[in-house]
């Protein structure tokens, strides 16, 4: 029998190099997306063969939630891993306090942090059917959740929030279900090519690895965490490159 893996927001950046990593091992990958169905199923195609799909189902929606429930529930019956990997930010100062608007404040804790446990409270039954010896959630932090700088206040915060968050399930679902936070530092991507050169080799110059992590690097860490450290719940993993040291 396949494994399976959900990968929320799982046609992006890093959701596709994490989707196309589990392909590879065999499992059977779906992902959400939330508008863009063009790239979601044209990269469902892409992968390795196996029955993976994309369903449109945005993790702040309850009633689509339930629907992809119901869908996911019908063709795959157990889910062994969960990533949530679906995020949202935008970049404000920290000391532009008015800059912060409610409304982005609310969009960043809805999607980071209330979207991620939405996902666990849907699909908490099905991961307690996996067929590993646990079922496994993945939630995809950032080291600005433990050191606070990053694009916002709110995204530090949310990260934060994510953290603790996989702390406290990682206590209430044992030991059917682990739980664990995977939390990159700078990670390099499309977005990246029209940053500030200056920024990019502050960053770079203090990082110790002397390179940014890669959608590979993340990947690999989440894919680790998944099938290989076993005896591991409730941990905050960073793939940082001793960014935080």
């Amino acid at each position: 029998m396949r494994k399976t893996v959900i990968i929320t927001g799982g046609s992006g950046e890093i959701g596709s190099a994490i989707s196309r990593q589990f392909a590879e091992y065999g499992f059977d990958v779906i992902i959400t997306y939330n508008s863009n169905t063009e790239r979601a199923e044209n990269f469902i195609k892409s992968l390795p063969k196996g029955n993976h799909a994309a369903f449109k189902a945005p993790t702040t929606d309850t009633d689509k939630l339930k629907e992809f429930k119901t869908f996911f529930d019908k063709n795959y019956k157990a889910l062994d891993v969960l990533v949530n990997n679906a995020g949202i930010t935008t970049p404000v100062p920290h000391s532009d306090l008015e800059g912060l608007t409610d409304d982005w404040i609310d969009k960043i804790m809805q999607t980071n942090f209330r979207g991620s446990f939405a996902m666990v409270r849907t699909f908490k039954d099905l991961l307690q059917k996996s067929s590993h010896s646990a079922g496994v959630v993945i939630n995809i932090s950032s080291i600005a959740g433990i050191f606070g700088i990053g694009s916002n206040v709110a995204y530090c915060a949310s990260k934060a929030a994510l953290d603790s968050m996989t702390r406290s399930l990682a206590r209430a679902l044992a030991p059917k279900i682990r739980v664990v936070s995977v939390s990159p530092g700078f990670v390099e991507g499309d977005y990246t090519t029209n940053m500030d050169p200056v920024f990019l080799k502050n960053q770079k110059d203090n990082t110790p690895l002397g390179r940014f992590a890669l959608g590979k690097d993340v990947a690999q860490a989440v894919f680790s965490a998944a099938t290989q450290l076993t005896f591991s719940t409730g941990n905050i993993i960073t793939v940082d490159g001793g960014r935080l040291l």
